[in-house]
């Protein structure tokens, strides 16, 4: 009898080969001494986790940045080896890793599928040569389509496309002839995101204090959501669709809140109710990988508040939303008895639908969805 808990890995690989002009990500380009130098460290912290992952059996394994892909073909290979010789794998375990079509090509991708990385999830933001310039991207839609044809040519059955709307000057026609091109090509599994303009990018010093035309973004939403659910793609989460049976398993264990550990640069975990995050200074983290008294930080245990406050907010993420018997199993009291004010609130005003045992977002919540959440905060006199 298997005794292990479920464990998810995410793998942070802090290089690209350009970073995009709307990026804030904890990534940066380099050199490849300095790629090589990263990847020893990272191994180094994978091993030091051989005695604490006896009680562990990986589901699912992230591989993200960053551009991945921007590794040489033997690094990869190296990283895959370093974690099936530290944890124990389930055996239909998902495995994904992040490819920007600019870094891929025949011999990574070979590799990739070698290595047992079954999932690739591609990031093309827009099928639209001149938005792809604008978002500071080093790839074509060509370079993408060649790539995403060579995936399928070695035998690679589950591909993520990243998108991005509401770019500046982004038409809806413009956004639905990509969807469209996207979709034909059938991937699994369609992540469509809106463009957030982040403080201290270039985009949000050339576009930030332009106001933000959130009529036309909603109708994007919505005209995505009716497109790809008649393309047969399920709307599982906010901004993700899958086709039957592949949704994204490692971004679901984040949204019910299972057990992750993050290693690389920056990387967050949650271990048994317990949140960190790996040192993000990229010489620190390498001089000290493996000693995890240095490198683990901002370690917080998450008080029962805390853990319902992200069971309401990561929960509602999903589409069929959260479960009153779940919460009632979890924290040994009925969901009402902590949030019926909010509920009750948040019903009348149809933000929220309660349908027997389960609570999920309205199609009104989700475009609110910002203030439907925040009413999960529980104050401290609640207590």
């Amino acid at each position: 009898m298997n005794d292990k808990k479920n464990l998810g890995l995410y793998l942070h690989i802090p290089f690209c080969e350009r970073k995009c002009l709307y990026c804030d990500f904890l990534s940066a380009a380099a050199d490849t001494a300095t790629k090589d130098r990263y990847v020893n460290a990272l191994i180094k912290e994978i091993d030091s986790y051989k005695e604490w992952a006896c009680s562990y059996l990986v589901k699912t394994v992230f591989i993200g940045g960053g551009t991945p892909t921007s590794l040489c073909t033997e690094s990869i290979a190296r990283i895959m080896e370093a974690v099936r010789n530290t944890f124990s794998f389930d055996e239909s375990a998902e495995i994904t890793i992040e490819a920007n079509p600019g870094t891929a090509g025949r011999e990574k991708l070979l590799t990739i599928k070698r290595a047992g990385i079954n999932r690739i999830s591609m990031g093309l933001q827009s099928a639209d040569n001149e938005e792809l310039k604008l978002l500071g991207r080093i790839h074509t839609y060509e370079t993408f389509a060649e790539n995403y044809h060579l995936a399928r040519e070695l035998g690679i059955d589950n591909i993520n496309v990243d998108l991005m709307s509401s770019l500046p000057g982004q038409s809806l026609k413009n956004w639905m002839s990509t969807l469209k091109k996207v979709a034909d090509l059938e991937p699994e599994h369609i992540s469509a995101y809106s463009l957030i303009l982040e403080e201290g990018t270039p985009f949000y010093n050339r576009y930030g204090s332009l106001p933000f035309e959130e009529e036309l973004d909603r109708q994007m939403y919505w005209e995505t959501e009716q497109y790809l659910r008649k393309r047969g793609y399920l709307h599982y989460e906010i901004s993700n669709y899958a086709k039957e049976g592949r949704e994204c398993r490692h971004n679901n264990s984040y949204w019910i809140r299972e057990n992750y550990l993050g290693l690389g640069l920056g990387a967050s975990s949650l271990i048994e109710n317990t949140r960190f995050r790996k040192e993000d200074k990229l010489e620190e983290y390498i001089k000290n990988a493996g000693n995890h008294s240095l490198t683990d930080k901002e370690q917080e245990k998450l008080s029962v508040k805390q853990q319902m406050e992200e069971y309401m907010f990561l929960g509602l993420r999903l589409m069929k939303g959260i479960s009153k018997a779940d919460f009632r199993k979890k924290f040994h009291v009925d969901l009402d008895s902590i949030y019926k004010k909010e509920l009750d609130r948040s019903i009348k005003e149809e933000l929220l639908k309660e349908n027997g045992d389960r609570v999920y977002l309205t199609n009104r919540g989700i475009d609110l969805s910002n203030t439907v959440m925040a009413r999960f905060l529980i104050d401290e006199d609640k207590e």
